[in-house]
């Protein structure tokens, strides 16, 4: 259950129906969507329990019961967090509940303090269901385990202080022994030939020390005296609860030098001669390990190469990796020995320090920035010069998940990238705690907007410049804070999608726009609306059914809405965007494709798309300045009208842009010159 997206269940114990929905809003206004029941009765509590509860609150006394006698009842059977609403905070009472099974007391009048504790229980709460589940996962893990130890093909022990603790069939054979309870008593010293006990020896004192995964060779002998050459595998393991050893054996059949070399390909890329993506994280997986055990802090920098895209382009494959293995010496040179460094991408390298805070790193990161930026690589005979981003995060008994540990450096790197790269961003706790606050206030304002319809719709014009009369307009959704404050389209557009409600956000907004179109065209205008679907939209099945009745309801034909997408979405989702738009298509709606220009091979998604507008990214309009932009444009504009798009210029502010797109060949622009967003649509096409 995600707490925050999905809807909590809450009893409320409380004769005043105003208290209880005053409850729910401080709780919705908290970002929790929230599905609450009232007790009336001794009776109806017991009637209720019969479904799954996710929270309780209840004040101290009702006509029919008390909340001592409510926990006592709930908290019999029921995992279901309790939170009693006094009218005081008086230790005492305080005291009383904590002892009766109440998990907290909070002053009635407290939201603020209320909204914390409720956060902090159905934390708990989670992290109670997930170790159930966890729980019987292990044991069903646990049975198919011993399953397959019994049939594996490989010789599989369990070793506990050197004796024998479990050995599966391969094992008994592999040695000679009939019986795997023969092994019982045998240490694992005696199955190892006499001249190679003393290195196996210090192989083991060795392997002991360090507690990791090790191999080792020797000579192994079976119980009638055959020796031969194996491999040893140990690892960490835990049988029937005891901390063990693992130990595989195989046979040796190949050239140790062979596979020594195999083992060094798989873990190494072959481009920097860093480890590779996979054996790194199998390394944080480990860290991760010894920071929950032993409380070992280590940190993750992530170190990725500004506009490596755009360098790719201009000096080759060939060339880009030629700067790639230069890129990886100047980590290796600046990182000490022990340092683990790693490709993770194609334009990104990781680099582990383990048993180091990251204040004891980030003083000798910005030389690292400017030996890169110094640097002149060197690439089919040209001298190319580069600059990097920097991200970095802990790994600590706190922060232990290494998939977020790696996800927070990796955005921290592309923050300081976007914001123009040669930088370093640390990662700082307090304030993702804040950013995390806020997400969840936008997160509530989407939810309360939906509810009430306080979204808010502005339209701006599509103008044409090849004598097009009919009119367009984009369509724009609004969402203001409490503070009557716009918040950043970006911003809750994330959060929605986070959230889950990005769906419904974009079905509000066509519902509204088709509405408020249907109005615009009872008037005797041919006006045409251009709505923005998200994501979420593209991996809808059922929006196409749902816009066909809406467009029914209302009477308006499919050829007055055009639906955009994002070329970055169409490319993700590039299966469920051609189906999407195939079926917009039969109801003879229009398709859109926005951003277009951005990419490496920006007409292959065209391939697949039936789009009729394409929209040219916004970076073409700003820099019509540059000659070479303006014949890029030109023959993007050509090649996109010789395979049947209209093309659109957004962002146009100013009158010396219009000659330069219509001798382009743009078909339609938009842009704050002609006319700002606006919450009407009043602009005078047959003027233009």
């Amino acid at each position: 259950m995600a707490i925050d997206t999905q809807a909590i269940k809450v009893l409320i114990l409380d004769d005043s129906q105003n208290n209880a929905e005053r409850l729910v809003s401080v709780l919705r206004n908290a970002g929790h969507a929230t599905r609450a029941h009232r007790i009336t009765s001794v009776e109806d509590l017991n009637e209720s329990l019969q479904q799954n509860w996710d929270l309780c609150l209840a004040c101290p006394e009702t006509s029919f019961m008390s909340a001592q006698e409510a926990c006592m009842i709930i908290s019999q059977s029921y995992d279901v967090p309790f939170i009693m609403l006094s009218p005081d905070d008086s230790c005492e009472l305080r005291t009383v509940a904590l002892r009766a099974g109440m998990q907290d007391v909070v002053k009635a009048d407290s939201d603020a303090l209320l909204v914390l504790v409720v956060k902090r229980e159905l934390t708990n709460l989670q992290a109670r269901r997930q170790r159930r589940i966890a729980e019987r996962s292990l044991k069903e893990t646990e049975k198919r385990c011993q399953l397959l130890l019994d049939s594996s093909v490989d010789a599989i022990a369990y070793v506990l202080d050197g004796m024998h603790i479990y050995a599966n069939r391969s094992y008994t054979q592999l040695f000679g022994y009939e019986d795997p309870d023969d092994l019982a008593a045998e240490p694992m010293l005696e199955l190892i030939a006499p001249k190679d006990q003393d290195s196996f020896k210090e192989f083991l004192r060795t392997y002991a020390a360090k507690g990791e995964y090790g191999e080792t060779r020797c000579t192994a002998v079976s119980a009638d005296g055959q020796e031969f050459p194996a491999m040893l595998s140990f690892s960490p393991a835990n049988y029937d609860g005891e901390p063990c050893t693992q130990v595989v054996i195989r046979p040796e059949t190949a050239s140790a030098e062979f596979e020594e070399k195999l083992k060094a390909m798989a873990s190494h890329d072959l481009v920097t001669g860093l480890f590779n993506r996979s054996w790194f994280q199998e390394q944080l997986d480990r860290v991760s390990q010894q920071a929950v055990n032993s409380s070992q802090p280590s940190t993750l920098v992530y170190i990725s190469i500004d506009a490596f895209s755009a360098l790719q382009a201009d000096i080759g494959i060939g060339g880009s990796d030629l700067v790639l293995a230069d890129f990886a010496q100047i980590l290796r040179q600046h990182f000490p020995e022990d340092a683990l460094l790693a490709r993770f991408g194609d334009d990104a390298c990781s680099v582990l320090l383990e048993g180091c805070e990251p204040e004891a790193v980030t003083p000798q990161l910005p030389t690292l920035l400017k030996r890169i930026e110094g640097n002149l690589f060197e690439a089919n005979g040209r001298t190319v010069r580069i600059t990097a981003s920097i991200g970095v995060s802990s790994i600590s008994e706190t922060h232990h998940e290494p998939t977020q540990a790696i996800e927070r450096a990796h955005r921290l790197a592309e923050q300081v990238s976007q914001a123009g790269g040669n930088a370093l961003k640390v990662f700082n706790p307090l304030e993702e705690l804040e950013q995390m606050a806020n997400r969840g206030n936008i997160i509530a304002q989407i939810r309360h907007a939906l509810e009430t319809d306080a979204f808010r719709l502005e339209f701006q014009p599509i103008i044409s410049l090849r004598g097009d009369s009919a009119e367009h307009y984009e369509v724009f959704l609004r969402l203001l804070n409490s503070q009557g404050e716009e918040i950043a389209p970006l911003e809750f557009q994330s959060a929605a999608l986070e959230s889950g409600l990005a769906m419904d956000v974009d079905r509000w907004l066509i519902s509204r726009a088709v509405s408020l179109l249907s109005q615009q065209r009872s008037k005797g205008s041919d006006t045409r609306l251009l709505l923005s679907l998200g994501s979420a939209s593209l991996l809808d099945p059922e929006i196409v059914k749902w816009i066909s009745e809406l467009l029914k309801e209302s009477r308006l034909p499919g050829d007055a809405l055009i639906f955009q997408f994002n070329d970055a979405d169409a490319n993700n989702y590039l299966k469920h965007a051609k189906v999407l738009a195939e079926s917009l298509r039969s109801l003879h709606a229009r398709i859109s494709l926005s951003h277009f220009g951005g990419a490496l091979n920006p007409y292959a998604v065209l391939k697949h798309l039936p789009v009729d507008y394409v929209k040219i990214d916004e970076s073409f309009s700003r820099d019509l300045s540059d000659p070479a932009v303006v014949e890029q444009l030109k023959e993007m504009v050509a090649t996109l009208h010789n395979q049947g798009k209209l093309t659109i210029v957004s962002n146009v502010d100013s009158a010396i842009m219009m000659p330069t797109l219509w001798q382009a060949g743009v078909n339609y622009i938009q842009g704050n010159y002609l006319q700002p967003p606006s919450e009407s649509m009043n602009f005078n096409f047959s003027q233009e």
